[in-house]
């Protein structure tokens, strides 16, 4: 994720911010549950660097799908971002899909950046249509707005939102400095609720603002940058799961995790691994761990 990276990691406050105000409300609608939904995974499949990590030694690039599926049970899909998924497209990845795997497409970039959200129906409805053939493995879908697109535009999105049909869960995410300010916020986040709409909290070195800790419902889409293996990355992973606990035991129903690890994504699976077994121990889930292998290079062991 290019988005707020920044290579000066040790002027960078860390500190996970505390819940806002307004989550009080989501606790006080919903029950807690033993058995919250969680799903972890990162923006990618197609990475050379997996072989014989992630997936075996022997496996071709047209398997990576598959295997991926199989170590992990979801996956920031930015690829729809960049395009529309055609039919095959989506037969192809219901037919590599695992019981209980999701995928979280993007909306296409032509409609969220170029036009805006404006004039942009029958691209819309194409690709709700297109994403909606995933059936049981679609899981969030997420709309990221651009860096221009301020709270003045609020009606603008407000109307699309209410355009898109009931059964598509859609988190915004927004980037737009003024978003971040603590009225503007809590009237984002009061009319995202009143829309059954969810939002996207991103954990980034160089923009901390878009750390909103914000909810307008019981599920958290969480974008989480690290830093190519970082101390860092770790202990703000550590903050997170305790946050977690917490908001488990509040009455947080589901959560989305997209660990992405920096640069290429190389070191995303360790960090999926470790986030994985902090999540199975401190909040007595029982997510299945991603099994990595030690990598030979040269006769060598890394």
């Amino acid at each position: 994720m290019d988005f707020g990276k920044t290579h000066n990691l040790d002027v960078v406050n860390f500190t996970l911010p505390p819940g806002a105000p307004s989550n009080a409300r989501i606790w006080a609608a919903v029950e807690p549950t033993s058995r919250p939904q969680v799903f972890i995974g990162g923006p990618v499949w197609a990475n050379k660097d997996y072989v014989g990590k992630v997936y075996p030694s022997t496996a071709k690039e047209r398997d990576f799908l598959h295997y991926y599926t199989r170590q992990f049970n979801t996956i920031e899909l930015n690829l729809t971002h960049y395009q529309i998924p055609t039919a095959g497209m989506i037969e192809k990845w219901r037919s590599e899909a695992t019981d209980g795997f999701t995928y979280c497409p993007k909306f296409p970039q032509i409609i969220s950046h170029e036009r805006q959200l404006v004039a942009c129906e029958a691209l819309t409805e194409e690709f709700v249509n297109a994403v909606l053939g995933l059936e049981e493995y679609l899981g969030m879908t997420f709309l990221q707005l651009p860096p221009s697109f301020g709270p003045d535009k609020w009606p603008v999105l407000e109307a699309y939102l209410k355009s898109l049909p009931d059964e598509l869960d859609v988190a915004v995410e927004f980037r737009h400095p003024d978003w971040f300010k603590p009225a503007t916020g809590m009237q984002t986040l009061e009319g995202l609720f009143a829309l059954r709409r969810h939002t996207v909290i991103t954990d980034v070195a160089g923009r901390r603002d878009v750390l909103h800790m914000g909810l307008s419902s019981p599920v958290l889409t969480l974008r989480f940058a690290a830093n190519e293996g970082h101390p860092t990355d770790y202990t703000r992973t550590d903050a997170w799961v305790q946050r977690l606990k917490t908001w488990f035991e509040k009455g947080l129903q589901t959560a989305y995790l997209f660990i992405h690890g920096g640069g290429d994504n190389d070191t995303a699976p360790e960090l999926i691994l470790y986030w994985t077994r902090e999540l199975n121990k401190h909040c007595g889930l029982n997510l299945r761990e991603p099994v990595l292998q030690p990598k030979v290079v040269q006769g060598s062991l890394f």
